[in-house]
C-alpha cells in the first residue's frame, strides 16, 4: 500500500518512502517543517484506490507530545493529486490523532503527512483546516475580485428606497440592480477569460 503514494516538497526531491503504521494508513517524514510552505501529494499510479475510497491528508506538527495532527484535505481516483498550503496552519486546527499509533518524536523540526484510506462518503463530509489549499486563482484574479466586491458592498450601504429619498436636483442616482447586473456581468467575464479586459 505505501507504493501508492507519492510526496513533493518544493526543491526537493520526490518521496516514495512511505511507512505504512496501520492496516489501512501510511506517513511520510517531512525535515526542516519550518521552511515549507507547500507540498504536494499524489497518486503513484502502481495501485488505485478500491472503488468507493480515497484518502484523508493530514499533517502532524511535531511537538513534544508527538504530532499534533490536522486534516489538510483529501486524494482519489478521480483527483489523484493536490496542492496543499502548510505555512498558515493554526495550533487550534488540531484534530485526535486519526492514526493507529503513538510517535514521541525526538526531532521537533520534522513532521509528518499521514494518509488515512476511508471511503468517499465520509471525506465528504470532513472539514480540512483554513487556508491549507492554495487558490487556483492568480493573484490579480482575486485582488479583481475583492475590490468589486468592496466597491458593491459599499454602494450597497447607501442604497435608500424611493420613498426614503431626498429631492436633489444636484444629485445623480443610479439604480442598485444597474450596479449589481454591472458586477456580474464583470465577474463572468473575468472567470471565463482573465485578461479579458487587455482587449
Amino acid at each position: 500500500m505505501a507504493s501508492m503514494f507519492g510526496c513533493l516538497v518544493s526543491g526537493r526531491l520526490v518521496q516514495t518512502d512511505a511507512q505504512q503504521v496501520g492496516p489501512s494508513q501510511v506517513v511520510f517524514n517531512i525535515a526542516d517543517i519550518e521552511n515549507v510552505h507547500h507540498l504536494v501529494v499524489f497518486l503513484t499510479g502502481s495501485i488505485p484506490f478500491p472503488d468507493g475510497m480515497g484518502g484523508s491528508v493530514y499533517l502532524g506538527y511535531p511537538s513534544s507530545q508527538g504530532p499534533q495532527w490536522q486534516l489538510l484535505g483529501f486524494i482519489s481516483n478521480t483527483k489523484p493529486s493536490a496542492i496543499f498550503k502548510i505555512d498558515k496552519a493554526k495550533p487550534e486546527d488540531v484534530v485526535s490523532n486519526p492514526f493507529s499509533f503513538q510517535v514521541s518524536q525526538q526531532d521537533h523540526t520534522a513532521a509528518q503527512i499521514g494518509i488515512s484510506i476511508e471511503p468517499l462518503v465520509q471525506l465528504a463530509q470532513q472539514t480540512p483546516i483554513a487556508n491549507s489549499t492554495p487558490s487556483t486563482l492568480n493573484s490579480f484574479v482575486q485582488y479583481t475580485q475583492k475590490m468589486l466586491e468592496n466597491f458593491v458592498n459599499f454602494s450597497m450601504s447607501f442604497a435608500v428606497t424611493q420613498a426614503e429619498m431626498t429631492p436633489n436636483p444636484q444629485e445623480t442616482f443610479v439604480p442598485m440592480s444597474t450596479v449589481q447586473k454591472w458586477y456580474a456581468n464583470f465577474e463572468r467575464k473575468l472567470t471565463a477569460d482573465p485578461n479579458f479586459w487587455k482587449k
